[in-house]
C-alpha cells in the first residue's frame, strides 16, 4: 500500500497470480518477464472506496492481458 486510505476509502487485499507463469512453472520453465513467484498467489493492498474500484485499480497495475488473474479481493483486517 502506497498511502493511507482517504475519507470514504478502505484498504482491500487482492490475491493475484499470473496464469502464464503458473503454466510454465508446472513445465519446469520460467517466464521471460515475470519471476516464478507469480505462479503462486501474491497479496497486494489497495485503497479504494469499494470492491469494484479496488478490482479496477489492481487490474490496471496487473492487467489480464499480461496473464494476471485476480483470485480474490477482500476488505483488509487491518
Amino acid at each position: 500500500m502506497l498511502h493511507k486510505p482517504s475519507t470514504g476509502q478502505q484498504v482491500y487485499e487482492a490475491s493475484i497470480y499470473n496464469k502464464e507463469v503458473r503454466s510454465l512453472v508446472k513445465e519446469n520453465q520460467s517466464h521471460a518477464l515475470f519471476d516464478d513467484h507469480w505462479a503462486d498467489c501474491q497479496r497486494h493492498d489497495v485503497c479504494a472506496c469499494d470492491e469494484g474500484e479496488a478490482r479496477r485499480l489492481i487490474a490496471e497495475r496487473f492487467p489480464s492481458a499480461d496473464g494476471f488473474v485476480i483470485e480474490a479481493v477482500t476488505v483488509s483486517a487491518g
